[in-house]
């Protein structure tokens, strides 16, 4: 596959699940791939295999931070074609449980780090005609019980896509933002339900067909990164196994 040959991809969340398996996928697809995490051996481990890549450890919480990662990737692959926003925390919790610390923390991983990361590439992904793919949730067009922060977060991160997406209509940018539903990643391993949970309220954000795998919703990501998806601005793809058929 080279449908992303000569393509610099930046892709967060790198170190495992989704964004390792995006790595790999845009790597195979022919791109140069620069990652980051927080993991450094994780992130190592990834990119053992990336054939042109290179990682930097990174906090995507912090705006100095995400600026630093895209002005080290420009300079060591001379520009920017794509950003992917994949890092991402989810945590249930009871909301009259959760601290502020708690909110804080949904809200900066899962939609300031990628605002601030679109904010430092823009220029770049201007200057080459490049383009944006948010990773949202199907928690981002829908409720989910006991998750408030998360929730807020990612409907957030819907609405900077459509915002970016009227914004540069008329510049060389395409802006989309896929929503996955559950997948098998290191995160759902680690899940952690309130305590006394409904699980009927818990259940109803499960699909009919079940879990997916990271690679069916990185292939998705991989083809919106792609020119394949030249005339594609301003969606919002739901990949969710059929939970989103009624």
């Amino acid at each position: 596959m080279t449908a992303m040959q000569g393509k610099v991809a930046f892709v967060t969340g790198a170190s495992s699940g989704l964004g390792a398996e995006t790595v790999r996928v845009l790597s195979r697809s022919g791109a140069t791939v620069f990652g980051i995490a927080r993991d450094t051996g994780r992130l190592a481990q990834v990119f053992a295999a990336v054939e042109l890549g290179a990682y930097a450890v990174a906090d995507v919480g912090s705006p100095q931070a995400c600026q630093d990662a895209i002005q080290k990737c420009v300079e060591r692959f001379g520009g920017l074609d794509v950003l992917i926003n994949i890092a991402g925390r989810h945590q249930m919790r009871r909301t009259e449980s959760m601290t502020d610390d708690d909110w804080a923390e949904d809200l900066a991983v899962n939609l300031s780090g990628p605002f601030y990361l679109c904010r430092a590439a823009l220029p770049h992904l201007l200057a080459r005609g490049g383009n944006i793919v948010n990773v949202a949730s199907i928690a981002g067009v829908e409720g989910q019980a006991y998750s408030a922060g998360y929730c807020s977060a990612k409907h957030g991160l819907v609405g900077l896509t459509r915002a970016l997406a009227v914004e540069y209509t008329s510049d060389r940018l395409r802006v989309n933002a896929v929503c996955p539903g559950g997948m098998l990643t290191p995160q759902i391993e680690q899940f952690s339900a309130p305590e006394n949970p409904d699980y009927a309220l818990i259940l109803r954000s499960a699909a009919p067909r079940g879990m997916m795998q990271p690679h069916d919703v990185a292939s998705v990501i991989a083809f919106l990164a792609s020119d394949a998806a030249a005339a594609i601005h301003g969606a919002v793809y739901r990949v969710d196994n059929g939970k989103g058929a009624g």
